[in-house]
C-alpha cells in the first residue's frame, strides 16, 4: 500500500502542534517539571500509533516526566480527538529525543579539539 508523503507530513505536523500545545496548557502536574517541547511526531501509516519524540531542558527528573507523560497519553489522545480531524486518533508512544544531547556533546568535543589545536 503506497504512502502519501505529503499527507502523512502534514499530519504529523499537526499533531506534533496540538501535543505540544496540550502538553504546555492544559497538563496540569505539578511533578512535571522543566520546559517540555515536542520535536518530532512520527505516525504510522495506519494512523494507529505515532511516536512523540520530546526533549526537555532544565527538568529535575527526565525518567519521571517521561513516565507522566506516558501516563497522560490518554488525555492528551483525547484531547487530540477532540482537535484533530482524523478517521482514529493515533496511540501516542512518547519517547525522549536524544538529538539535541547528541549535538550539544558533539559541539563539546569540537570545542576541546579546537582549543587543542590552537595550544599548538
Amino acid at each position: 500500500m503506497p504512502t502519501n508523503n505529503s499527507r502523512m507530513n502534514k499530519i504529523d505536523e499537526e499533531l506534533k502542534k496540538e501535543i505540544s500545545n496540550i502538553i504546555s496548557t492544559e497538563l496540569k502536574n505539578p511533578h512535571l517539571t522543566g520546559l517540555i517541547s515536542v520535536t518530532k511526531v512520527k505516525t504510522t501509516p495506519d494512523l494507529r500509533f505515532a511516536k512523540v519524540y520530546v526533549s526537555m531542558i532544565n527538568e529535575k527528573s527526565k525518567k519521571q516526566n517521561l513516565s507522566i507523560l506516558k501516563q497522560s497519553s490518554g488525555y492528551i489522545r483525547s484531547g487530540i480527538a477532540k482537535r484533530v480531524n482524523l478517521r482514529t486518533t493515533p496511540e501516542l508512544i512518547f519517547e525522549f529525543d536524544e538529538s539535541l544531547e547528541y549535538g550539544s556533546k558533539i559541539d563539546e568535543i569540537l570545542k576541546d579539539i579546537s582549543k587543542d589545536w590552537k595550544k599548538e
